[in-house]
């Protein structure tokens, strides 16, 4: 039966959702600014008796039991987690006047207290780091975006200020949940943006499109999911297609934000000749296309003709009007960054090359964080 006024209604309904949603948004991110701004609390507070020993040995983890009697079924609050809190406020001490109302402050400290909780001068050598003017405020809004468990993960693997501000930036914009979070800081991720091997300076001469192009990409990626039985063995460009077609989540992942995925073996057809792109992606903050060739071993020089190739019947017969000049990236098992530069020289396509690591290249140390093949098969 046919509603009378329905479309009316279902654009009553789309407004009401989109009402809805946003009010749902507002009210999540305004409890974990207030959480946030209570662990800060609390870290201060803990930070300040435990620090100055006013407190003996085990009265965290006393404190924390003691408060699961007060409050039955509260969570969040493990003697671990409290430490947490500490670690909080003492790795971001800084953000004090941010953190903490002054008229209702959570804890009351007396002057004598407060005049004891001067930060360090190394800590003061790290606010002068921090954003000023307008960007401050933009990272403060970008700071309390982030969830606590956010703010871990950054303190545990992130050891400076610049690269903790990076990825709390990186996290607010681009919507990481935590897993994604770790991933990029284990593959390090602040340290390999914008170090691309490339020719992006002399191929691409709109100044804004080439630093978007150039932080789009990595210059080596983490494919850890890429696991070969033999350790000695080089995968083929087939065997390596294959894992990561099987993954592309996983590679999406690893490969960076805003990436879509086209195809595997797309297909080009050049005066009756068929040509086949490894995989074929679309980036929609630089909006362009992006090929990428799977290369085992090393670089060679002559990959890059094949792909120059590619690029111009990419940007003649598939890219839109509206779209940027199409990029190429050869993911390869190693590089010399000479035989790079000379082979990009004189080509006239924006093009880049990648290295790659696969689980049999980690360290043992983190090779164990991931279960073996066989204890995979048990869980499933």
């Amino acid at each position: 039966m046919e509603i009378q006024g329905g479309s009316n209604y279902l654009q009553a309904v789309q407004q009401i959702k989109t009402a809805i949603l946003r009010s749902r948004y507002a009210a999540a991110a305004l409890a974990n600014k207030e959480l946030l701004k209570l662990y800060f609390g609390i870290g201060q507070y803990v930070s300040f008796h435990s620090r100055n020993k006013n407190w003996g040995k085990g009265a965290i983890d006393s404190i924390s039991n003691l408060l699961q009697q007060e409050l039955h079924g509260l969570r969040g609050f493990s003697a671990s987690n409290i430490k947490n809190m500490r670690a909080f406020y003492e790795e971001w001490e800084f953000m004090l006047p941010f953190l903490i109302d002054e008229k209702a402050p959570f804890f009351q400290f007396s002057e004598e207290e407060l005049n004891r909780q001067i930060p360090s001068a190394e800590l003061k050598n790290s606010n002068r780091q921090l954003p000023t003017g307008e960007l401050e405020n933009e990272f403060v809004a970008m700071f309390l975006k982030n969830g606590f468990t956010h703010h871990c993960t950054i303190l545990s693997y992130a050891k400076n200020i610049e690269e903790r501000i990076f990825y709390i930036q990186k996290t607010a914009t681009e919507f990481w949940n935590n897993t994604t979070l770790k991933h990029h800081l284990k593959s390090d991720l602040y340290q390999r943006q914008g170090k691309l091997a490339h020719n992006f300076q002399t191929t691409l001469s709109e100044n804004s499109f080439r630093q978007k192009a150039l932080m789009a990409f990595k210059d080596e990626m983490l494919l850890d999911f890429i696991n070969i039985e033999d350790a000695d063995e080089e995968p083929n460009e087939r065997v390596l297609e294959n894992a990561i077609v099987q993954n592309i989540k996983k590679f999406i992942m690893a490969l960076g934000s805003e990436f879509s995925f086209i195809g595997n073996q797309h297909r080009l057809i050049i005066e009756d000749e068929e040509y086949f792109i490894d995989l074929l992606f679309y980036n929609r903050k630089i909006q362009s296309l992006v090929a990428i060739e799977l290369k085992k071993g090393k670089f060679k020089a002559e990959y890059v003709g094949k792909m120059n190739l590619y690029l111009s019947a990419l940007d003649e017969m598939v890219k839109q009007p509206h779209e940027n000049p199409s990029i190429g990236i050869i993911l390869c098992k190693e590089k010399n960054n000479k035989i790079v530069e000379f082979a990009f020289r004189d080509t006239s396509k924006p093009m880049g090359v990648v290295t790659y690591k696969a689980y049999n290249d980690l360290p043992e140390a983190y090779k164990n964080i991931l279960p073996d093949t066989e204890a995979l098969k048990g869980l499933l």
